[in-house]
């Protein structure tokens, strides 16, 4: 009795060990609310929208403790529309991220799968979209993918160590193509800084193909026509060779008060290399400057508010102009569940990348059929 009972207690002490060092959590978040656009391909429209500030999104992240300060960690995380259960990014089951990596405690951490390219990771900090803004405050078509719409498959990350605040990293995603090292490639790189109040980032991203690399990554993407179809600031320049995006920002907290300012640089160079894909300006390059400068203001501990502006102007081969404006309101129930309402105007003009006069296109949403959109959102967002 004695020996089982020994044994007994030996097995329970190496299991409680062995969760101890060994953890998987399940997470995930809904978004969802009622919009009113006033124009959408010319008519007025009233709609059920989902994921308005943050994707809807379920996922599982795991570590296992190696000892000697080395784990394995892991991210597999779907998005999904809870409005119909249908899933995102193309029908892909773990489209936001599926990655595997291991982490050091002395170097950093590398990890390999489809994941956030580094611009993402180190200047999302500085713009209202990816703070309280959601998709609709996004630089006019996220064409400089500062929202994260594009991910990026086949990567290998690195994300270094805190050092006094200063963090870099690094990404390098394979084109796959046999007998074309550089076909469909993309890299990028970014660093960030933090003291106290102040937080300064960077980054750049490089994506050789971006049709077919950058924007057509998932099962529902096009091997041979446009997966650059979303919005007119870009739609035009799907048969560029490369795609380039120069980001940089900082932000700057004032009491209950956060400053933001972010600039970026893209450009789409070589139109109409790509054959058989939308040209206009075919031979010379597509370029936008934006910049966008935002407050967010905690009034009381469970409202937050917020107000942004953010100018794109084209140049090069086009030159069409977006001026667009956002407020909203996030007021939180609990540390979980929140209620919000925001709200963003877009008006354009020039010739934009069709080769026609420039409509407002607020992203995430159809073209308006005239210069100016807005969009009102109230919802509902839970974390769990």
């Amino acid at each position: 009795m004695k020996k089982s009972l020994i044994a007994a207690a030996v097995v329970a002490s190496f299991t409680c060990t062995a969760r101890a060092q060994n953890s998987v959590t399940l997470y995930g978040l809904i978004d969802v609310g009622m919009a009113y656009a006033n124009n959408i391909g010319g008519h007025k429209q009233y709609s059920m929208t989902v994921g308005n500030l943050s994707g809807d999104r379920w996922g599982l992240r795991g570590a296992e403790d190696l000892g000697g300060g080395l784990k394995t960690l892991f991210v597999i995380e779907n998005g999904f529309s809870v409005a119909n259960g249908k899933l995102a990014q193309g029908g892909d089951e773990f489209g936001r991220q599926s990655y595997l990596g291991i982490s050091s405690s002395n170097i950093g951490t590398f990890t390999f799968g489809r994941q956030y390219d580094s611009l993402t990771d180190f200047t999302y900090m500085f713009v209202a979209a990816q703070m309280w803004g959601g998709y609709a405050s996004a630089h006019p078509g996220d064409v400089d993918n500062q929202d994260g719409s594009n991910h990026v498959n086949n990567a290998i990350k690195f994300s270094s160590l805190s050092y006094g605040g200063f963090k870099f990293g690094g990404l390098y995603s394979f084109g796959g193509v046999a007998g074309k090292f550089n076909q469909n490639q993309i890299w990028s790189v970014g660093a960030n800084y933090n003291w106290g109040p102040l937080t300064l980032g960077a980054g750049f991203v490089n994506a050789q193909d971006p049709n077919f690399s950058y924007f057509g990554n998932t099962a529902a993407s096009s091997t041979t026509g446009s997966n650059m179809t979303a919005s007119p600031v870009y739609s035009g320049y799907a048969s560029a060779k490369t795609q380039q995006i120069f980001a940089a920002g900082a932000s700057y907290v004032v009491g209950s008060a956060t400053f933001a300012v972010d600039y970026s640089n893209t450009q789409f160079k070589g139109i109409g290399t790509l054959p058989g894909l939308p040209a206009t300006g075919a031979g010379g390059d597509a370029k936008f400057h934006d910049i966008e400068v935002n407050v967010g203001y905690q009034l009381t501990p469970t409202l937050h508010l917020g107000v942004a502006y953010n100018y794109l102007k084209g140049y090069g081969v086009n030159g069409a102009t977006y001026n667009q404006g956002t407020i909203g309101a996030d007021y939180f129930l609990s540390k979980r569940t929140d209620l919000y309402a925001v709200t963003a105007y877009q008006h354009a003009s020039g010739t934009d990348s069709t080769g026609g006069k420039a409509v407002a296109s607020l992203t995430g949403l159809t073209a308006s059929k005239t210069q100016s959109q807005v969009q009102v959102v109230i919802g509902i967002r839970h974390r769990f």
